[in-house]
């Protein structure tokens, strides 16, 4: 790649940079369902067909941000599973960390919740995507556990799927909602801990 291709990525990268953080700032504040990409170009002080250059749809700019929201969870994962401490402990505050990630930026912030939603009943990859790659995260701490010898042995890939199952409360935005309503007897790090217990 030359210095004019070059440049004229770096131009395009920009450009979309641009238009996700409108895009975003957006849809957080009129909602998901009220914006449009006329509203997106408009705030940009661009055409439409500008913003057609870069995404092909509205749903396609929304992709794009489930997957920018989801790297910077991804990126706590990976941060806490390289800590030198237990496996037992970076498991412990993997699954509370993400569920605070949730509760906190997805939650709390309704028109996010709703981009999140719909990535959900969309099903797209990048939800995909994502929730396999955290399960080798917790994968590769219980693979670690086992050569350190705080948990048995076993396959590591079958736990750490019936870990994230089991604990799919903590972390799933649907559920988490319904559960924040509820009178419930046990925290979080109780059902964590309760999980941990059977790789032991």
């Amino acid at each position: 790649m030359d210095s004019a291709d070059i440049q004229a990525e770096t131009v395009r990268q920009e450009n979309i940079h641009r238009i996700l953080e409108a895009a975003e700032r957006l849809f957080k504040h009129y909602g998901y369902s009220k914006t449009n990409v006329a509203d997106i170009a408009k705030d940009l002080g661009m055409s439409p067909a500008n913003i057609y250059r870069f995404f092909s749809s509205k749903s396609e700019i929304h992709r794009a941000l489930a997957d920018r929201l989801l790297n910077s969870g991804r990126a706590v994962a990976l941060e806490n599973a390289a800590r030198p401490v237990s496996a037992a402990e970076r498991i412990r505050d993997h699954f509370l960390q993400q569920h605070a990630i949730t509760v906190e930026t997805l939650l709390h912030e309704n028109k996010v919740h709703e981009m999140v939603i719909v990535a959900i009943q969309e099903q797209w990859s990048v939800i995909e995507d994502h929730i396999m790659q955290m399960r080798a995260i917790v994968a590769g701490i219980i693979r670690e556990g086992i050569v350190a010898g705080e948990f048995r042995a076993q396959d590591a890939d079958a736990a750490a799927e019936c870990l994230c199952d089991s604990t799919v409360t903590l972390c799933h935005p649907q559920i988490i909602a319904e559960c924040l309503i509820e009178n419930r007897r046990t925290t979080p790090a109780d059902l964590v801990d309760f999980a941990i217990r059977a790789l032991k």
